[in-house]
């Protein structure tokens, strides 16, 4: 039975095919009512065509080029007037409870701003990034050097409830309208990657909570929609941390540290483009 009041759903799509088909209808067949509104970045294939034929009730905003997830991601969320937003990756397949078991969750916290559940790779395990740190400078300049992976905590035993951590995964975020008019939208200088970490630092800055809630599960097919253009992907997610560390981090670090951490972060892009191209030359030969 669908109740009233409708959550804002936001989708950035980019080429993401059957999948985002199936997001989607993941949505749609929520036991709470939604609004859906698909944000597309100049797709190339045909999954806009395919969902508006399929799925003709669900608003649908085209651009005529690429603006980036967060730029696209604003324009969904800007166009929203409910009291709960969800921005979610067209990869990233919900449950038909899923908003009414974290809606609860969030009534019950109302410190909180932002709220992620425990995001699933296909094979079932946790995947990395849905219950998180935020960069410091150790960490930070340990990850450019290429000395620490990540910050992530899915390697952690799992909760028995709702945890307050400092970030989760941009691939599924619950946000309160309230703590959105505090916060802001996210930062369009980011073209994709590190948005939701730099949007996830600045709800904890305001004063708000980030909740993880670890008895909701979602699937995420992660990276389908980036797989054509992987190079430009990596570029782009070093742009990001480097983005990130001058905002947040740089500030702090000193001038001897800087030097020292812009020069790996582009070092690291390179040392992978080129590890990645050679794979790609190996799967051909």
């Amino acid at each position: 039975m669908r109740t009233t009041n409708p959550v804002d759903v936001v989708i950035v799509n980019y080429n993401g095919g059957e999948l985002l088909l199936q997001a989607v209808e993941a949505v749609l067949a929520s036991t709470r009512a939604v609004r859906l509104l698909v944000v597309d970045n100049a797709s190339a294939d045909d999954s806009i065509g395919c969902l508006k034929a399929r799925f003709p009730e669900v608003e649908v905003l085209q651009n005529t080029r690429n603006l980036g997830f967060a730029a696209a991601a604003n324009q969904g969320l800007a166009a929203g007037q409910a009291d709960y937003l969800l921005l979610l990756n067209p990869d990233c397949l919900l449950q038909p409870d899923t908003l009414g078991k974290m809606l609860k969750v969030l009534k019950d916290h109302p410190e909180t701003g932002m709220a992620g559940c425990r995001i699933l790779n296909p094979d079932g395990s946790e995947q990395r990034g849905c219950r998180r740190e935020l960069p410091t400078l150790g960490s930070g300049a340990g990850k450019a050097l290429g000395r620490q992976k990540a910050m992530d905590l899915h390697l952690q035993p799992l909760p028995d409830g709702p945890l307050h951590v400092q970030a989760v995964s941009g691939a599924f975020m619950l946000i309160r309208r309230q703590a959105l008019a505090d916060v802001g939208l996210l930062d369009e200088g980011y073209f994709m990657h590190c948005e939701d970490l730099d949007w996830c630092r600045r709800f904890l800055d305001a004063g708000w909570k980030i909740l993880f809630v670890p008895h909701v599960e979602v699937t995420h097919y992660q990276g389908h929609c980036s797989r054509a253009v992987p190079v430009r992907v990596l570029w782009h997610k070093h742009r990001g941390m480097l983005r990130y560390y001058r905002k947040f981090l740089a500030p702090r670090a000193g001038i001897l540290r800087t030097a020292v951490v812009v020069p790996a972060i582009y070092g690291r892009f390179l040392i992978l483009a080129v590890r990645d191209g050679l794979r790609g030359l190996i799967r051909q030969s």
